[in-house]
């Protein structure tokens, strides 16, 4: 069996009162959470990595996160932030980049008012200097940003992207048929990979009956081969554990073969994240 990859967690410090999110709103998830909180799922769950995504559209709190990707091992690449729109952005891409644990650059696209703002022209240095360095893309959007999406993914077909928890469908809702219409469309007219993760999150629950329709949707459109499973820990703690959905998933995706699995659960992330590249003992590297 391959060793498995949480392709999407987070640590943020709210008692620095220094990030935007989450916010007192947000409940029992309002708190620290730093990688002591994280080892003992990994233990439980035997994930072997984890791939560490920023929170706060800030570098500085990418720097943060990098900070503890060096001193944890089981951190194997760090998807960070930095400002596209900035007249330097190509300059600023390539100094975080000279980091070996920076493995992709996720901007905000979830709160940009404006759902075309990924398409602006003055953008594409900065795509480009991502493309030139094999940087990854993680597309943190909701539905209605998907058809810019779809034109961004066409415009670039050189950019490695991944889009993050599914476009978010309103599963709470019972939203699926547009939803799905895109997923389809993304999958044929675009490399494009998919995360199982956040859906939790979006239904208000780890009932596997209620996420089923949506993630046997994903596996169908996508495959196995380019779906990478992700524990959006600790927002899932919301809702039900690491440890809980982890084991959902697992469930969801019983009738896949056990390279399949392996696949999903790990290395469709080493591979799109280049993670052999930036963690090449990653194997033997123990939880620390």
């Amino acid at each position: 069996m391959s060793s498995h990859i949480d392709s999407h967690q987070h640590f943020w410090c709210v008692s620095d009162g220094k990030g935007m999110w989450p916010t007192p709103a947000e409940g029992p998830i309002f708190r620290d959470y730093g990688p002591a909180d994280l080892v003992p799922h990994l233990t439980r769950s035997n994930i072997a990595g984890t791939v560490l995504v920023q929170v706060d559209p800030t570098e500085q709190d990418t720097r943060k996160l990098l900070e503890l990707a060096h001193s944890h091992k089981f951190v194997l690449g760090v998807v960070g932030w930095i400002d596209f729109e900035a007249s330097d952005a190509p300059e600023r891409i390539a100094t975080l980049a000279a980091d070996p644990l920076v493995v992709g650059l996720r901007p905000m696209l979830q709160i940009i008012p404006d759902t075309e703002w990924i398409l602006q022209p003055r953008l594409t240095a900065a795509v480009q200097r991502m493309i030139d360095l094999d940087l990854s893309f993680d597309a943190l959007v909701k539905p209605p940003h998907l058809p810019a999406l779809l034109r961004f993914c066409e415009r670039h077909p050189l950019l490695r992207v991944v889009i993050d928890h599914g476009a978010k469908p309103c599963i709470r809702e019972r939203e699926f048929s547009d939803w799905a219409r895109w997923m389809r469309v993304f999958a044929q007219q675009t490399n494009a990979r998919c995360k199982i993760s956040g859906l939790v999150t979006e239904a208000d629950s780890a009932d596997p009956d209620v996420l089923k329709r949506y993630v046997d949707h994903l596996l169908h459109c996508f495959g196995p081969q380019r779906l990478l499973w992700g524990s959006d820990w600790p927002v899932c703690e919301s809702v039900c554990s690491y440890d809980t959905w982890y084991g959902v998933a697992r469930d969801l995706l019983h009738t896949l073969s056990a390279s399949e699995r392996d696949a999903v659960f790990g290395d469709v992330a080493k591979d799109f994240y280049r993670l052999n590249r930036s963690s090449p003992a990653f194997v033997a590297r123990p939880i620390t």
